[in-house]
């Protein structure tokens, strides 16, 4: 019987896959591997809405169990609102992990590179967390930095999808919080009760989402797409009576 010889390029696929599947499962039921400081102790992590522009972590929802991202998890701001799962690293660090202990967190923030080989620098994956997160799963004391393991959750969230009115005269921008299912957004769209069609809004910044029709006296509803794909539409969630500074919370919620 003649061996079986495969091209040199198949050779180089199985190899790829290979690599890609020990990437996605790390050998732990689909945890990634990164790590994990946590902000300063005059730091308040309810104010920090940072580079997603929530203004206040309690009033989008998330309470203090935040954490600032690095780029490769961030995505141009796509990423506000995701939940994570993370766990300290025991079996790199047994003097400063605590073992099976998890926190999830939510992501309202940006950690920026230095360009020198930082923490949040590419390829790195880094989540900067909130001080009470952090020592969830990390024990007091250590040198502010551990090694983790991650993964993706859906986002459990008390209420529904609450939507700040910001802007002025025909320019609307509109913060999105406390989105449960995904969390994170894709793309979102809003209609007033005298408009025929839905308008689609762009990302301004974060959770920020802009158009430029005038709105005002009008019932707005708004549609939202999540990066998973899931859809919803909230309907007259917004009064004619609306002012800017206003939020709103919709009945009903992703899961």
């Amino acid at each position: 019987m003649r061996p079986v010889i495969f091209p040199s390029s198949f050779l180089w696929y199985f190899f790829f896959l290979a690599n890609v599947l020990v990437l996605r499962t790390n050998g732990l039921n689909g945890w990634l591997n990164a790590h994990a400081t946590f902000y300063g102790a005059n730091q308040n992590p309810t104010t920090l809405g940072g580079a997603c522009g929530y203004d206040n972590t309690f009033h989008a929802g998330f309470g203090v169990n935040t954490a600032a991202v690095s780029t490769m998890l961030f995505r141009s701001g796509e990423v506000c609102g995701a939940c994570y799962q993370v766990m300290c690293n025991y079996r790199l660090d047994s003097k400063w992990c605590l073992q099976r202990r998890t926190v999830t967190i939510t992501a309202t923030n940006f950690c920026p590179p230095n360009n020198h080989g930082g923490w949040c620098d590419p390829p790195h994956h880094h989540f900067d967390m909130s001080m009470p997160a952090f020592f969830d799963i990390a024990r007091q004391g250590n040198e502010g930095i551990v090694p983790v393991l991650y993964r993706r959750v859906s986002c459990k969230r008390r209420g529904g999808v609450r939507f700040t009115l910001k802007g002025q005269s025909n320019f609307n921008m509109v913060m999105i919080s406390n989105v449960g299912g995904g969390g994170d957004v894709k793309a979102v769209w809003i209609r007033g009760s005298r408009t025929r069609t839905w308008v689609t809004m762009h990302r301004n910044w974060g959770a920020n989402w802009q158009s430029s029709i005038d709105l005002r006296n009008q019932r707005l509803s708004f549609k939202l797409t999540l990066v998973d794909g899931s859809t919803l539409e909230f309907f007259n969630v917004v009064p004619s009576s609306w002012r800017f500074g206003q939020t709103f919370s919709s009945v009903n919620q992703f899961y």
